[in-house]
């Protein structure tokens, strides 16, 4: 079966709009659990493309300056076999609390 060759499927949503991509499907484009997916809604009809990373509009370059910044400390916590999950709820409980004090106007 050719990438090119259209392959129609009928689905049905689930109870709160989710809906299950064809497992021939996902193996033909490569989708797997780590995947962004692209939806656009044209002329009434959904659009459903895996996107790279490099696909996706570039950052600001505050933002890749600050991950550049901060990327040897996350080295070093990595080095510790701290779990890059562990690393992450760290950060955004940090940006939670930062973003918190900032409403509040507590210092």
């Amino acid at each position: 079966m050719s990438d090119t060759a259209p392959t129609t499927r009928l689905i049905r949503p689930l109870r709160g709009g989710q809906i299950t991509i064809p497992a021939e499907f996902r193996r033909r484009l490569g989708i797997t659990e780590d995947t962004m997916l692209q939806v656009c809604l044209t002329e009434g009809e959904l659009h459903i493309k895996p996107v790279r990373l490099s696909e996706t509009p570039e950052q600001p370059v505050w933002l890749r300056e600050l991950y550049a910044y901060f990327e040897p400390v996350r080295q070093e916590m990595l080095d510790r076999k701290i779990p890059e999950e562990e690393i992450n709820a760290d950060i955004d409980a940090a940006i939670a609390a930062a973003r918190e004090q900032r409403r509040t106007g507590q210092p």
